[in-house]
Formats: structure tokens, sequence, C-alpha cells
């Protein structure tokens, strides 16, 4: 049975998710900012973020909200050790170009930990759900983590945000490096996705720099739920919610690939790229 805060979390998504795609046949119509070089923004962004929030203040007023569009806001009470953390709409660039593979994205945090999460795939009608200790589901099915040991035959996930081109070489080094050994490489342009797909074995592992808590909130407590390991690109647990110090660099897989992927982003300079 799910917890109460998830339900209410699943409104939410699916009443984000219901602006999305009631807007995704206008596309021409929308007005589209770009936020930073090559990271785009519509209007529709915010008003799934609204749909989301009225439904989360509905329920839970005096919760601090860290939305994507909306930033941070206090609860009605001031400061709270509980925050949701949305993402609206993973996978802009593809929702604006029509490419169907975007989702909403609901954490919950206590301090900097997610204790629930969600993510909706609207146009698969899928739903992640994870609470802390209790696991993590597909559509109301347990899921797990895929077993693969070893980089040979695995499949990862990642992703070249603009705010890292920069370091496209040496991350372009580390993807021809796992190459020589892995089935191959996928870049799906949803973080969140990416870390859901992780979670019910979909992909073997994922690896990304650049990354706001918004993308990845929801994902982490969902592959730690499915009997996954989340961390850096050094091998330490990252909390989501330490925004001061900017977008940082994730990897999540099996408790078994996670190593030798790390090896993988060393051996290739990948990391040093960050000193």
């Amino acid at each position: 049975m799910q917890q109460p805060a998830v339900n209410v979390m699943v409104k939410a998504a699916r009443a984000g998710g219901n602006v999305l795609l009631r807007n995704m046949h206008k596309l021409d119509a929308l007005n589209v900012v770009e936020k930073e070089r090559m990271d785009y923004a519509s209007e529709v962004d915010g008003l799934a973020e609204e749909a989301i929030i009225k439904e989360l203040r509905r329920a839970n007023p005096d919760y601090a909200i860290l939305g994507e569009e909306g930033g941070a806001q206090k609860g009605n009470r001031g400061p709270s050790r509980y925050t949701w953390v949305i993402d609206p709409l993973d996978g802009t660039s593809n929702y604006l170009r029509g490419f169907p593979h975007w989702c909403v994205s609901i954490a919950l945090c206590e301090g900097p930990e997610p204790i629930h999460a969600v993510i909706f795939d609207p146009l698969r009608n899928e739903l992640f759900t994870a609470s802390r200790g209790s696991g993590a589901q597909l559509n109301e099915r347990r899921i797990r983590v895929a077993e693969r040991r070893e980089l040979a035959g695995a499949v990862f996930t990642t992703g070249f945000p603009p705010r890292e081109r920069k370091r496209a070489g040496a991350q372009l080094k580390c993807v021809g490096d796992l190459l020589s050994s892995a089935e191959d490489v996928r870049r799906t342009g949803s973080a969140a996705l990416d870390l859901a797909y992780v979670a019910c074995g979909r992909s073997d592992a994922y690896f990304e720099s650049g990354v706001q808590p918004w993308d990845i909130a929801a994902g982490v407590l969902l592959v730690r739920e499915a009997g996954g390991r989340v961390s850096d690109f050094r091998g330490a647990a990252t909390g989501p919610l330490h925004i001061e110090t900017g977008p940082r660099h994730l990897v999540a897989g099996n408790v078994r690939i996670v190593d030798p992927l790390l090896k993988t982003i060393v051996s290739s300079g990948y990391l040093q790229a960050f000193s």
C-alpha cells in the first residue's frame, strides 16, 4: 500500500502530466525562453509546475518547495524540514521537438535526503514510485536494478547538458573507453527517466555531470530502493539538496557495476576534468 504522501504526489504528477498532454499538439504556439545557452523552458513548464504545486500545497501547505521553474519557496509557516523537489517537465527539449520521451518528477525530501519519490511518464502511463525503506515500484509492481556485474555487454545511459560542453572531450573519451566493452551507450534527454530505467533494469547504469537537484532527487531514491547504488564520480554518496555546491556529477547502477564504471571515469581522464 502506498504511503499517504505518495498518493498526494501521484495526484500532483498526474495533474502536471495532464497539462503537458493537453499542450503537446500545439507546440508551434508556445512561448519558449532560452534560460541559458541551449537550455530551454516553455510556458507549459510553468503551467505544469503550477498545477503540481497547487495539489501539493493543498495537502501540505507548510512544506517548502524547490521547483525548476519557480525556485525555492518557503512553506506557509516559514522554513520546513520537508521540501517538495519538482521538475514539472524533465526532457523539455524532447517535448518541444515532439520527441516522445519526457516526464514529471517529484520528490519529498527530509533535510537533504529524499524519502518519497514519483516519476510519471504520461505518454506511456508509467508511474514509478518509491518510499524510503519500502522498495520501488512501476505501476505498483516491485522493480529491481539489473544484475550485470561488469562492463562487458552493459547498456549505459548518459547526457550531454549544454552547461557541461567544456568537458565534452573528456566525456566522449570516457564513452569511447566504455564502448570497448559495453554493448551500447544511450542518450535519452531525461535524467529522471534515465534513473527510473536503471531502477527497473532497462539500463545497467547511468552517469552524467551538471545535474540539478530537481533532475535527480526522485530518481536517486528509486535506484536506492530498487537495490542500487548512487554516488558521485569520486564514489562518495550524494545528497540531492546540497544546492549550494551547484550542479553535480552522478553515477547510478547496481552495486557491482558502479565500481568498474567509476574506474573508467577515472582512467579516461573524465574525473580529472572537474579538478
